[in-house]
């Protein structure tokens, strides 16, 4: 199922277009890979998945979109510590909903939990009006990130 933005599927009613971009195959590829994918990509994760069936998508033009992805609140970016920025479909926009992520230091396992973010958001929100206030900074958003070991690499004692 695709996707919504409030004026219907994001790859099939030139959404690029309506932001200034052409549309592309290239750009249509690589949105539709965030649609049928659960995983935090990087830009060659995503090269990989689409260099065979499309041989002319190049790396570089895979990071062109990711950025402009990026930029329009589509995608967001993460950095989980193991040198690669990964990307998923913005919450808003998915079917998982705000999340926060749980980063396995030893395998660089990813999981998804949203088991306490309301409780989470509440804790931030109150964080985020008193930063506001005393720095006078316009917070636009936050990252929650819990570093730590899965149950397989703590039985392994990584």
């Amino acid at each position: 199922m695709p996707y919504h933005l409030g004026f219907g599927p994001l790859h099939r009613y030139g959404f690029y277009k309506r932001y200034g971009f052409r549309t592309t195959q290239a750009r249509q590829v690589i949105l539709d890979v965030f649609y049928n994918c659960k995983e935090h990509l990087s830009a060659e994760d995503i090269y990989l998945k689409i260099h065979k069936k499309y041989p002319g998508i190049s790396l570089t033009t895979v990071y062109r979109t990711l950025e402009i992805l990026n930029r329009l609140g589509i995608i967001e970016k993460h950095d989980f510590g193991d040198g690669r920025a990964r990307y998923e479909l913005a919450h808003h926009l998915c079917k998982k909903g705000h999340h926060h992520h749980l980063v396995c230091s030893g395998c660089g396992k990813v999981i998804d939990y949203d088991d306490l973010v309301d409780k989470e958001t509440d804790f931030i929100k109150t964080i985020e009006e008193h930063l506001s206030k005393r720095y006078r900074f316009k917070i636009t958003g936050h990252l929650v990130q819990f570093f730590g070991m899965c149950p397989e690499c703590s039985k392994k004692g990584k």
